[in-house]
């Protein structure tokens, strides 16, 4: 079997591989990455296997390089890319700045061509490569020294990433207010340390989860949640608008934030924005900075789809057709506030930001 499997049989690679991605964030990783965090640098990579150590005198592969990383539980699939491309910088024999940022252009579009429906993975390699090749004194500084600066930036870059969720929940504590009623959709790794740390704090809240069919995301948060103590009540996803009345907020994750100021994240999210809109409901949104995107959709269709697999448990009748997109766009006019590592930020800040961050 390929350790490192493409996508296939047209399905995104995130949800072939859902169950890591959204797996029990509590483990030894999470406590060596918040560690490191605290101390201003980025996790060291775990003991290497016999398997890896055999291997060692195969060229280096960011591919490989990326899906170790990737199998962290708590590493998002665009930290793990700059741990790959920062790995990338320290194993290159190229013996000029030129050959080494051809080097890594190569790397980085390796990535994005991995899985080219991820919108984090592409905006996390496009960013990384503007932080880190962005100056042009490194043509004049001598080589040794300009590649170590590129991996001094790398590293910077990749302990920026990392704090950014603690980051984000510290910002979302201003908004959570005792008896408040929160309703989440699906597993966002971002939102779940926000009640996280609410919790710790001694806040007095509760959460609606949403089922997050098909893949039941929601099950797994309501079952982390409940673990916390924190009191938690399970909607079927139909079940949005009926309960709406008892939330005083919406709290969602982003797979990618776009230039509009608008979300791309978990299907159904845009209903659920459209219904607390309507209702006078705030819906904030927490998201790392990595994930914003140079993106600009206009409606639904105007993105890539990201097809994951539908189960409905019962024999579908031949001839009937299954929507099998992943995701949605919610625009900036229904979204209230973004949490992120940047500050909180409405959506109409966001172009700026972006401009910022790709200068």
């Amino acid at each position: 079997m390929d350790p490192n499997p493409k996508p296939n049989h047209g399905i995104s690679a995130y949800y072939q591989t859902r169950e890591e991605h959204h797996a029990i964030i509590s483990g030894d990783w999470l406590s060596q990455a918040q560690a490191a965090a605290a101390a201003g640098h980025p996790p060291e990579r775990p003991p290497a296997s016999a398997a890896a150590l055999s291997a060692a005198s195969k060229p280096f592969s960011v591919i490989d390089e990326f899906n170790h990383w990737r199998r962290k539980p708590d590493l998002a699939e665009a930290v793990a890319a700059i741990m790959a491309l920062v790995a990338g910088i320290r194993s290159s024999d190229a013996a000029t700045m030129m050959e080494l940022e051809i080097e890594l252009k190569k790397a980085s579009d390796a990535l994005k061509s991995w899985d080219t429906t991820s919108i984090s993975l592409s905006a996390g390699c496009d960013l990384f490569m503007r932080y880190v090749t962005r100056t042009s004194a490194l043509e004049y500084e001598d080589f040794h020294a300009a590649k170590l600066r590129l991996i001094e930036r790398g590293e910077k870059f990749g302990e920026i990433s990392l704090k950014a969720r603690r980051t984000i929940a510290m910002l979302g504590q201003d908004f959570i207010f005792d008896g408040c009623t929160i309703l989440v959709h699906g597993f966002s790794r971002v939102v779940f340390e926000v009640l996280q740390l609410a919790a710790s704090n001694r806040k007095l809240f509760r959460v609606f989860c949403t089922e997050g069919r098909p893949d039941k995301t929601g099950l797994r948060l309501s079952k982390e949640l409940a673990t916390l103590g924190i009191p938690v009540k399970l909607l079927i996803d139909s079940a949005v608008a009926y309960a709406m009345d008892e939330v005083d907020m919406v709290l969602v994750g982003a797979d990618g934030v776009v230039e509009s100021g608008g979300i791309i994240n978990m299907m159904g999210t845009y209903q659920i924005a459209l219904v607390a809109h309507s209702m006078n409901k705030p819906v904030y949104v927490a998201a790392e900075s990595y994930k914003f995107a140079r993106l600009y959709p206009l409606d639904q269709k105007d993105l890539e789809p990201a097809l994951r697999p539908i189960e409905f448990g019962v024999p579908i009748p031949a001839g009937v057709e299954i929507e099998k997109s992943a995701r949605d766009y919610t625009p900036p006019q229904y979204l209230t506030l973004l949490f992120t590592d940047l500050g909180v930020l409405t959506p109409s800040v966001v172009s700026d930001e972006l401009i910022q961050l790709y200068l």
